[in-house]
């Protein structure tokens, strides 16, 4: 091709521009996400839909201002047209709505809210859409769950019985006593008339969980357990059906193990719920069917399905709808009730958005969900079968303008050839071939997994490190949900064995591959990640030069006498009594390969956890530094609890988690050297003056 001279300078000319630019796209970062942006990210918690399908009721987690009063993020309630995409502001500003309900035919919402912070949690209804607000309840302690009668001129609620007036005199003079686990109040169920306010108690002897009442209103059914505790919640509930004339009970389930949601049939005439498949599967993954009339649960779930099943609803009287993970993705199925088939009705993997809070109007024909992307947090979306999910909300607009690292499913075999999925997230200019710091996060539970979606939080900043330039590893190792009842159980009386050796073997994957750099690795977690940060800064420390433990399990054998989860611990993951494992205890405890650390150790968590008591982190802090270890800090969080509730304990994790890995991963800085500085409250943002 000929050029003349001015057209070859202005090719020339273009040529350099395309250049410049394509370095410019490639190499340099834009506006990437910081510490600041995560702690103000508003989300979805709830999505409801009226009866008639025409509004879908949310709430938005509001974080606090780094400068106000120290507390949870606010919870503020709205609606939005499932046609026009309107938005109604609700109950609004420095509230904590929670639990939205329609009433039966639409012309109200009902939502639980204190008056003030020294009042009870109580009903309260708002006319829609007038917006006029009424407390329709007066329980003199806290109302936990709720529902809506048929009739629409009842509510069912549950509530913890209260003190009498002996012991509120004993309380006065300062002799109220904790008789640890023996004095607990049952979580009663109570049945309230709308019309003339009157109360009747239900229940009385088992603490009810959650509640639904019967289509025709002459029933309802609760998960019960026999003690008002966290450990009965997690392992002894079943579903009861309460006569509301007689007061009877009747058991429905036979669940042996952990308990999902559950529905009634259109008719009332079946029952739908999800659980574990044994008491030794340590999550929900099965759904069942069975006759409320009486007669055995149908498990319709796939033999040997390779996924969790999470919940479960109907689409008419003889074919249930269930939801479940599959792997990174999150997809709604339904089967005949009867058995057979399924047929997946939405797949994430075919438009990207994960979606959970699963509601439906009441002739089943629409649906209001959450929805969440790898850039986008949870939003509302609705969806009609046969057509695509339609997102409504932005809660954070601003997030269109800060570049964000690309999230992608990577695999790889594990040392024994089971293979292992994981999310990586690149670094912002991310150049193929080049090896760069490298930070893998790991889940807690174990019962737990990462689907394809907005994975950065407080905790585990994600878009804030590949905005820094590190290429992030979010796991799925065995022992994860989503991959079926045998991968989950891979962890089943083998703690810290095949599950963190597959987080190893991911980690020298990322080495083989010249994405990650071998001699800059981090690495951090909270509860069960956390007790895999402590694994790794001891036992697999060659492979990480920091980690960052949060809520953490450091010694197995004391950890068992310490948790308010003492038989889930048992059931579902130790399955031995701790007089049967000593041994492998001890040598499945980070503490005991203490000593061997080469590895910087930043350890913190809430004064107030009861899941993973702050001894697990002062045995490590104190067993660490007893062997001379030079770079080990522990920062305890008062009044917080398992993970941190309030904005200025959030703030300090993600900055001083961020100061800790820069300092040793990306700078490199000899273990042996100074620490960190001590005082980073000039990152938090506060105002001082």
């Amino acid at each position: 091709m000929f050029i003349n001279g001015n057209a070859k300078e202005r090719f020339v000319i273009i040529i350099l521009v395309f250049c410049f630019l394509l370095f410019i796209g490639v190499s340099s970062a834009g506006t990437p996400l910081t510490p600041a942006d995560v702690l103000k990210t508003k989300s979805c918690t709830n999505a409801v839909i009226d009866p008639g399908g025409e509004w879908i009721a949310y709430t938005v987690s509001a974080p606090r201002d780094v400068n106000d009063k120290a507390g949870r993020a606010y919870s503020e309630l709205y609606a939005v047209s499932v046609e026009s995409g309107e938005i109604k502001a609700l109950v609004t500003g420095e509230v904590n709505v929670s639990s939205p309900q329609w009433s039966p035919d639409g012309n109200h919402l009902a939502f639980l809210t204190k008056n003030d912070p020294k009042s009870s949690t109580q009903i309260w209804t708002l006319s829609f859409p007038e917006g006029d607000t009424l407390q329709v309840s007066d329980s003199e302690t806290n109302i936990l769950d709720f529902a809506w009668h048929p009739s629409g001129d009842k509510m069912g609620y549950i509530a913890t019985t209260p003190k009498t007036d002996r012991e509120k005199k004993l309380k006065e003079k300062d002799y109220e006593f904790d008789y640890y686990e023996e004095n607990l109040k049952p979580r009663n169920i109570y049945l309230l008339d709308l019309d003339n306010q009157s109360v009747e108690q239900l229940t009385t002897d088992k603490s009810a969980w959650d509640l639904q009442f019967s289509p025709d209103g002459k029933t309802l059914i609760a998960s019960m357990s026999p003690k008002n505790l966290i450990d009965h919640r997690y392992m002894f509930r079943k579903i009861y059906l309460l006569n509301i004339e007689d007061k009877s009970l009747k058991q429905l389930s036979d669940n042996q193990g952990k308990l999902g949601n559950y529905a009634f049939s259109p008719d009332g005439s079946k029952l739908a719920y999800c659980s574990s498949l044994t008491r030794e599967d340590h999550q929900v993954s099965q759904a069942y069917v069975l006759d409320v009339a009486g007669g055995g649960a149908r498990n319709l779930t796939i033999p040997d399905f390779r996924g969790h099943v999470n919940w479960v609803g109907w689409q008419d009287n003889d074919h249930v709808l269930y939801h479940a993970g599959e792997g990174i993705w999150s997809t709604l199925s339904v089967i005949n009730a009867a058995g057979g088939e399924r047929k997946i009705l939405l797949d994430s993997s075919k438009n990207g958005v994960i979606f959970r809070t699963l509601s439906m109007n009441s002739d089943l024909t629409r649906f209001a969900m959450l929805g969440s992307t790898p850039a986008i947090p949870w939003e509302i979306y609705t969806w009609q079968p046969g057509s695509e999910a339609k997102r409504l909300t932005t809660q954070n607009p601003w997030l269109d303008d800060r570049d964000l690292g690309a999230q992608k499913l990577i695999s790889y075999k594990a040392r024994d050839g089971v293979e292992i999925e994981g999310l990586l997230m690149y670094p912002l200019g991310y150049k193929s071939g080049t090896p760069y710091p490298l930070i893998v996060y790991v889940h807690g539970g174990p019962e737990h997994h990462h689907f394809n979606q907005w994975l950065t939080s407080y905790s585990t900043p994600g878009q804030v490190m590949a905005g820094k330039g590190y290429v992030v590893f979010y796991p799925n190792y065995r022992a994860s949900t989503g991959y079926g009842v045998e991968f989950a159980m891979a962890g089943y009386g083998d703690p810290a064995g095949t599950e963190f050796d597959d987080i190893a073997d991911g980690i020298d994957y990322l080495v083989r591959e010249g994405i990650a750099d071998k001699e800059r690795v981090g690495l951090a977690g909270g509860s069960y990640g956390g007790y895999a940060s402590a694994w790794f800064a001891t036992y697999y420390t060659q492979y990480v030069k920091a980690v960052c433990m949060f809520v953490g399990i450091s010694d197995l054998i004391s950890k068992r006498g310490t948790t308010d989860i003492t038989y889930e611990e048992l059931y579902v993951h130790s399955g031995k009594k701790l007089e049967e494992m000593w041994d492998l205890s001890l040598k499945r405890s980070p503490i005991y390969y203490a000593h061997q650390s080469k590895t910087a150790v930043l350890i913190y968590g809430g004064e107030d956890d009861t899941r993973v008591h702050p001894s697990q982190s002062m045995e490590l802090y104190y067993r660490l530094k007893m062997n001379d270890h030079p770079a080990v800090r522990w920062v305890r969080y008062p009044g917080e609890r398992h993970g941190n509730a309030k904005q200025p304990g959030r703030n300090d994790v993600i900055n001083r988690q961020i100061q800790w890995l820069d300092w040793y991963v990306y700078d490199n800085k000899p273990l042996d050297g100074p620490m960190p500085p001590l005082d980073i409250s000039d990152t938090y943002g506060l105002d001082l003056d």
